[in-house]
């Protein structure tokens, strides 16, 4: 699979607590990528974040930390990314989710080995 140099990143941003019909909502989201054929998708925890209720949620605090701030980056053409939104919507009942443009520069590399 190629991507065009000019796509598209899909930022969603949430808590590690939210789910998705019982499952983790990060792990939700990521297999209906796959099934979407996007190109890829990369789960970041964040170790400190806070949202609309300015609720700060971090691992500094002398107690196990729950619910931890997780991003989902997803890069792919606008076409297909938008296409896919309709499902996050259906997915996340809260977070944010953000568009940028992004020109790649690299996707993938094809394994050359040099002689001998």
């Amino acid at each position: 699979m190629t991507l065009p140099r000019d796509a598209v990143l899909l930022r969603t941003f949430f808590g590690e607590d939210d789910k998705f019909k019982g499952r983790p909502l990060y792990e939700a989201i990521v297999l209906k990528a796959r099934e979407a054929h996007l190109a890829g998708a990369t789960v970041l925890r964040g170790p400190m974040g806070f949202g609309r209720s300015s609720r700060l949620h971090t691992t500094k605090i002398l107690r196990l930390s729950e619910d931890l701030p997780l991003v989902i980056e997803i890069v792919d053409t606008e076409e297909k990314i938008r296409a896919f939104l309709p499902t996050l919507d259906a997915m996340m009942t809260s977070g944010l989710v953000t568009l940028e443009k992004v020109q790649v520069l690299q996707y993938g590399a094809d394994v050359k080995h040099a002689p001998a």
